[in-house]
């Protein structure tokens, strides 16, 4: 099975080709169709692509809007959701193949592990791989990879301000979709923790989830988050 890794961008120059190589380091040679899509009106993450193979995709600005065009020129059989600043652990695609090729699920994600030092970065690591499995719900940050066909029979994307994933992934499971969480742990980027403090950033987003599954809407949500 084949995959496509879409990867949405909003002014990420100084990462992208990182991103990218480290991809391409994974499985060196193998047909992997990797998507940036860019919802910066200038392009400039498209612009400092310097992958020749890349598929350049420009697109309205919203993280949901951006996967879906993502997902509309991905050719695979399988689509790879990744954030700019998450690595795929080192035999990632080779374990998310080895999950789907049974057919007996329709896609999953791989547990949470941030690059930083500290407690309280390991608590929220098993915060989220508690949660992921007793929710069947992982969140975008580690890595959410659906086969192609049931993505698109699903309506992929809503695009809405905020909680994109999460809706996503109940309407798998309301679906009666079977997804599998990879034991392996991404490596996301620590700076949204770091940029806006490890305490407060942590806080906001647990509230804000809650608040979410008690039906406020991602439009009002999205505004504690910065822009």
């Amino acid at each position: 099975m084949t995959v496509s890794v879409i990867i949405p961008v909003l002014h990420e120059s100084a990462l992208i080709n990182d991103a990218i190589a480290h991809i391409r380091s994974l499985e060196p040679g193998a047909p992997v169709e990797v998507i940036v899509v860019d919802g910066a009106r200038e392009a400039d993450t498209l612009h400092a692509i310097r992958d020749s193979e890349v598929k350049n995709v420009l697109s309205a600005r919203g993280r949901g809007t951006q996967m879906n065009r993502g997902a509309e020129a991905a050719r695979g059989d399988i689509l790879l959701f990744l954030h700019v600043d998450t690595e795929l652990p080192r035999d990632g695609l080779r374990a998310i193949r080895a999950v789907m090729e049974g057919g007996r699920f329709v896609g999953g994600a791989f547990d949470l592990g941030i690059d930083g030092r500290g407690i309280m970065f390991r608590l929220i690591e098993r915060v989220a791989s508690l949660r992921s499995r007793l929710t069947r719900i992982p969140y975008g940050d580690q890595a959410i990879f659906l086969r192609r066909d049931y993505f698109l029979r699903l309506g992929g994307y809503r695009e809405m301000a905020l909680m994109e994933d999460v809706d996503l992934m109940r309407r798998v499971k309301k679906g009666g979709g079977a997804i599998f969480i990879l034991p392996e742990r991404v490596r996301t980027s620590g700076r949204r923790w770091r940029g806006e403090g490890l305490v407060r950033c942590t806080l906001r987003n647990w509230i804000v989830a809650i608040l979410y599954l008690f039906g406020v809407s991602p439009e009002r949500l999205a505004r504690w988050y910065p822009s």
